[in-house]
């Protein structure tokens, strides 16, 4: 056999081998591979799906409230004195601060609770737990969690923000006398706890900190 004939013979194996070592790393391309800039498109696309989002009801407000309805006109008006302020976070922190205050309340400790409360709130707690504390009685408290949930009504005016939430809490509790006997409650069994609070705060204030200002079942 010829020398060039086997030289080519030679290349040519090895460009098979080649061959097939490529597609083992990259795998096999069909058809018409599109290039990146393609993408682009598709970013307008969403940009014009965002807008009209954007030009339509607002789902942070109307997933909670009646599109329409006066608080979510409240609502919306506290957005535009205050654009970072979101519902749904709002309400993720009123759960939060529902079995913080409320533990507080029935444990009669409330000192670390005491800057979420408006005077008159935490002047009525206090009144409550001194006559606990007179009559000798003690009440022992465990937090389960939260039934249900919802916002049920939003004021503003004078860019001061009302919201009331209810709630329906579940936790056990126990009250003790002096003597430590129980007198009301079974340590094991779990009740229910509904109340209707109102929190209030400045929009655009620097005091980020909602305050508990009413309270009703």
């Amino acid at each position: 056999m010829n020398s060039p004939i086997l030289q080519l013979l030679v290349l040519a194996g090895i460009a098979i081998f080649l061959i097939l070592r490529l597609k083992n790393v990259l795998g096999t391309r069909e058809g018409f591979e599109k290039k990146p800039v393609q993408m682009a498109p598709e970013k307008s696309d969403r940009r014009r799906e965002f807008e009209v989002i954007e030009g339509g009801p607002d789902l942070d407000i109307t997933d909670n409230v009646a599109e329409g309805s006066a608080a979510a006109e409240a609502l919306a008006q506290m957005k535009r004195v205050e654009p970072s302020f979101n519902v749904t976070e709002f309400l993720g922190g009123a759960r939060g601060a529902y079995e913080m205050i409320l533990i507080g309340f029935e444990r009669g400790d409330l000192a670390d609770i005491k800057p979420f409360l408006s005077d008159d709130v935490y002047q009525s707690f206090a009144q409550v737990i001194e006559a606990r504390e007179a009559q000798g009685l003690k009440v022992e408290s465990e937090f389960v969690g939260i039934r249900e949930m919802a916002l049920v009504d939003a004021e503003f005016e004078d860019n001061l923000a009302e919201i009331s939430v209810k709630f329906v809490g579940e936790l056990t509790s126990v009250v003790r006398d002096s003597a430590g006997e129980i007198v009301e409650g079974k340590p094991n069994e779990i009740k229910r706890q509904k109340d209707v609070w109102t929190f209030a705060r400045k929009m655009g204030s620097d005091d980020p900190n909602w305050q508990l200002v009413a309270t009703g079942e």
